[in-house]
């Protein structure tokens, strides 16, 4: 089957990079699409998509930006075009994979167009910046990306064979068909590496009663490793906007310590709202409120050091949150779930809310949990039901009570 592949990128300066690839794309036998969103000079070739439309769509002229001579204000008029036009394309269902070629400005004009596209649609970025931070680049969409090594500043024999990969990789991904399997309604769940016992359990419990449940790690998408800041939390909430998601088993809220202590694990001051404000049901517990989460241990910042440190492996290293933190901890989510609009339960596991939080582990501090329970039973109001058991969070009695209420809910 033929497939079409949306090009975004600068003609001006990268016209015979992405000539390369089109060519290539081309001779596997699908159609390409090509949108130039370069204002510094004449295109290389003609796209398909002129910058001038493109500044058009950003509510700019083309003309006016290269008088100007202001990168920083052409930048942002081509990146609201590219995402105006990314989604109308997607819309007219002009096209089904995305690649894109380039440097800092470059990257961030093409992924500008894919966090616009829904996840699962293939979104590929060569880019120069892929070896460092791309949180920026890749927000809470499945974008790919792909290390260039060298400068997109011309073919050689090496940039020729990874824009090939490139090509490969975007063609390879619209080709690639999804075995056909029965929808189920899906719940989405939250889990770290120490409540993992906790998660799975509610996952198998829900998916026995005919649930798909999409787990989200409080740190990204491989959980307790080297990762982009905080995105799970985040990527599961912009689901909820999509309308897919029938019920939440947040058990692990974790990601607000990072963001009140400033670890490196924050997921931003709106976590825990989507749920609430779209009225889906949900269960919310307090797994990992114990912990705030550094890189490897030279990292800990200087006035953390003498606090109760934890290295999980050599990459990560957790610190004990504190009475006081969790008292914060506790107003703060409590104050988030008093604004849910839908059916809302806060379930609190009385004998440790971590694997490392129980009687003879590490963080096993009771005046930091009841500083946190006692601070969430004065804020919460009486339209969220909470509910106290005496046992530890990955107890399987625990993890029965969170499924068990969430179906509740969703049936009710």
């Amino acid at each position: 089957m033929r497939n079409t592949i949306l090009l975004v990128g600068t003609l001006d300066t990268k016209g015979a990079e992405y000539a390369y690839v089109r060519d290539l794309i081309r001779a596997r036998g699908h159609g390409v699409l090509l949108m130039d969103a370069g204002v510094a000079g004449e295109a290389l070739f003609e796209a398909d998509i002129p910058a001038a439309a493109v500044a058009e769509a950003g509510g700019g002229s083309l003309d006016e930006l290269r008088a100007r001579g202001d990168r920083g204000a052409a930048m942002d008029v081509m990146q609201r075009g590219v995402r105006r036009l990314a989604r109308q394309l997607h819309e007219e269902a002009r096209f089904d994979g995305v690649l894109g070629l380039g440097g800092s400005g470059g990257t961030a004009l093409a992924t500008a167009a894919m966090r616009e596209l829904p996840v699962g649609m293939p979104k590929v970025m060569v880019s120069t910046v892929a070896a460092g931070d791309t949180r920026p680049y890749v927000g809470v969409k499945d974008v790919t990306m792909m290390y260039s090594v060298v400068d997109i500043a011309g073919l050689n024999r090496l940039s020729r064979r990874i824009l090939a990969n490139a090509a490969g990789a975007v063609c390879g991904t619209v080709e690639q068909a999804v075995p056909d399997v029965e929808d189920r309604p899906l719940i989405a769940a939250t889990m770290f590496g120490v409540t993992t016992p906790c998660v799975t359990r509610v996952r198998e419990q829900l998916e026995q009663a005919g649930y798909e449940v999409l787990v989200f790690h409080a740190t990204g998408s491989g959980g307790l490793v080297l990762q982009a800041r905080g995105s799970g939390g985040q990527a599961m909430e912009a689901l909820m906007t999509d309308g897919c998601i029938t019920g939440v088993a947040d058990v692990t809220t974790t990601e607000w310590c990072d963001e009140l202590v400033g670890g490196v694990l924050g997921a931003g001051p709106e976590r825990l709202e989507a749920a609430g404000k779209l009225g889906i049901p949900q269960v919310v517990s307090v797994g990992a409120l114990d912990m705030v989460n550094w890189w490897c241990y030279d990292t800990v910042p200087p006035e953390f050091k003498e606090r109760t440190l934890y290295r999980h492996n050599e990459n990560v290293t957790l610190m004990r949150t504190t009475p006081e933190e969790n008292a914060e901890l506790g107003r703060i989510i409590a104050g988030k779930l008093n604004q849910a609009t839908g059916p809302t339960v806060l379930m609190l596991p009385l004998q440790g809310v971590s694997a490392i939080d129980r009687e003879g582990q590490p963080f096993h501090d009771p005046d930091a949990d009841a500083a946190l329970f006692d601070a969430i039973r004065e804020t919460l109001n009486d339209a969220v039901e909470l509910v106290e058991l005496d046992l530890h969070i990955n107890d399987e009695a625990f993890a029965d009570a969170v499924a068990e209420r969430l179906l509740e809910m969703i049936a009710e």
